[in-house]
């Protein structure tokens, strides 16, 4: 896991501005083009000053056609590839050249430079083909959408593919699965620089969720189910106000009138996760929320959480994030000692 990329400072008083490039290829699809923009370069921090810098650029500096017909004309070209602290590749036209592993020479030169220096990559539903071919995702995990997943394999079977999630985060390289998941990956980033109360915040002004359960098991095509079914969307809703009561399947499957079997399997189809997953993300959701925006002890917030004891919620937010609480803690709110208590402090909480 890399740590965050360095910063540079803007020329007038205010925060340090993380420098982003989208780099726009052939075939870019045009709704991911403008995600990073959007998503990424209206974070602003309390006073209201911008976070991030967003520019667009292609290789050459010439226009490109767009999936939607049209061609754009960035203001840059590569250069500013160089300078760049996280570099975001939007998803790029199914059947072209770069979805078949053939990179020109410069494109694969120029993602060679700035996985060198330890940049952050980021890619957007097919853009996963583009790193994969200049061997950036080798031995590593990854996703793209999930009507491609079938080809990405067979192309490139040394990649940990893993098409069920919306986006897979591995420190310095990170790749989302179709359209809407480039929201979510943005997102992450941004909650993952500047903490979830900034993410929140340009999710709001744009009506999205700023974190969405599940992965792409939902979005897959299922036959409809019976109509004497019905869905687990109120049950969830119910067992989001009692998070921190120990809900067992059987009480989840009698709250929604259905058999443990048949309320299993309506759950998964609906969220792509098991009862039992889809509990622990949201508990771990909302213990990242109380270490981030409260100065409750971790004792408490374990306790909040649902997860008991803090050895348990210690064990899955390292699995969520890889971090221990006080370390998310320190990272995203700088808490105090008195807050923590001596306890916490002691063991590292």
């Amino acid at each position: 896991m890399c740590k965050n990329p360095a910063m540079s400072t803007a020329p007038s008083a205010g925060p340090p501005v993380h420098e982003v490039a989208v780099l726009a290829q052939p075939g870019v699809i045009a709704f991911e083009l403008g995600l990073p923009h959007k998503f990424i370069g209206t974070a602003t921090d309390p006073d209201g000053r911008p976070l991030y810098r967003v520019r667009t650029c292609t290789l050459d500096g010439g226009p490109v056609r767009t999936s939607a017909g049209y061609r754009v004309l960035p203001e840059h070209d590569a250069s500013i590839l160089a300078a760049a602290h996280t570099v975001v590749l939007p998803g790029i036209n199914v059947g072209t050249a770069l979805t078949e592993g053939r990179l020109e020479p410069e494109l694969a030169a120029a993602l060679a430079s700035v996985a060198g220096r330890g940049a952050r990559l980021v890619s957007i539903c097919t853009s996963a083909f583009v790193l994969a071919a200049a061997g950036l995702l080798d031995g590593r995990p990854a996703t793209t959408h999930w009507l491609h997943a079938q080809r990405f394999r067979a192309l490139y079977p040394r990649v940990a593919l893993d098409p069920d999630v919306l986006f897979v985060d591995d420190g310095d390289v990170l790749t989302s699965a179709g359209n809407a998941a480039g929201i979510d990956l943005c997102l992450h980033l941004v909650r993952r620089d500047h903490g979830a109360e900034v993410a929140a915040r340009v999710a709001r002004r744009s009506v999205v969720s700023p974190f969405r359960d599940g992965g792409q098991s939902q979005f897959i095509e299922h036959p409809l189910p019976e109509p004497a079914d019905s869905g687990t969307g109120p049950t969830r809703a119910w067992a989001m106000r009692r998070l921190d009561e120990p809900l067992t399947l059987v009480e989840l499957a009698g709250h929604a009138r259905m058999s443990v079997r048949t309320f299993t399997r309506r759950f998964r189809a609906e969220t792509g996760l098991s009862p039992a997953r889809w509990l622990a993300q949201q508990r771990v959701q909302l213990a990242r929320t109380m270490l981030e925006s409260t100065e409750l002890p971790v004792e408490r917030v374990a306790t909040e959480a649902g997860f008991g004891t803090t050895a348990s919620l210690r064990q899955h937010l390292h699995a969520a994030i890889g971090v221990a609480p006080l370390a998310y803690r320190r990272t995203f709110r700088g808490a105090s000692n008195g807050a923590l208590g001596d306890h916490d402090a002691v063991n590292g909480r």
